[in-house]
């Protein structure tokens, strides 16, 4: 065996801080091109600061993988495949639908991380829940969303199913993450092994959330 191979916790604590940098990193990119479709200059400084407030996260994560003595593009390189498909397959139309894709599929990797984050050692645990600390994202989509509502309540169907797309995509993405990365997956389930009925626990109350989240939009899930 590789004496300099990484034991299981902390391979595990490498790919929790890897795939968050990862979505950090590309949250950013997103969000980056998301103030370009703004529709007006008020709105653009705002997902402009969003942008912002992803990068500073990510350079939280690679400085501390920078102390653990690895690659902050090591770390993420087993991700980018799936969250690259993620975004593939879920391109807005429009903006509007990128702000209900960013605070939909941001709150579905807050739920999934925060779930995760207890089950690590204290430090990992404060620095996680720092990066997934709520930069007023929340409160923009909601207020930009239910106005876009009340002025034409027909956008609300197409909204709803576009988030139930956003929801679908980020599950099923998440569980090739989970069933590729043995670490993270005995980390998950408590180091029994792969085990399809608790990454289910873990899911339906990401859904639940998910649910009152579409809600504060004024939308059905």
């Amino acid at each position: 065996m590789d004496s300099n191979a990484p034991t299981p916790d902390r391979q595990a604590v490498i790919d929790l801080l890897g795939v968050l940098a990862y979505g950090e990193l590309s949250g950013f990119e997103q969000l980056a091109a998301d103030s370009g479709r703004a529709p007006d200059l008020g709105d653009k400084a705002e997902i402009a600061q969003l942008a912002a407030a992803e990068l500073r996260h990510f350079q939280l994560l690679r400085t501390r993988l920078a102390q653990m003595g690895v690659e902050v593009a090591q770390a993420m390189e087993p991700f980018v495949r799936p969250v690259t498909i993620f975004h593939n397959s879920t391109q807005p139309a429009d903006w509007l639908e990128g702000v209900v894709k960013a605070y939909v599929g941001n709150g579905i990797a807050v739920d999934f991380y925060r779930e995760i984050s207890a089950l690590v050692d204290p430090s990992t645990r404060e620095l996680v829940l720092e990066v997934l600390s709520d930069t007023g994202h929340a409160e923009f989509a909601v207020d930009r969303v239910r106005k876009a509502i009340e002025r034409d309540p027909v956008v609300a169907g197409r909204l709803a199913l576009w988030g139930r797309r956003i929801v679908g995509e980020a599950l099923a993405q998440a569980q090739q993450v989970i069933s590729r990365r043995p670490a993270l997956a005995d980390l998950i389930i408590g180091g029994s092994g792969f085990d399809i009925a608790t990454v289910s626990d873990v899911f339906n109350r990401i859904t639940a959330q998910h649910t009152q989240r579409m809600s504060s939009l004024g939308l059905a899930a």
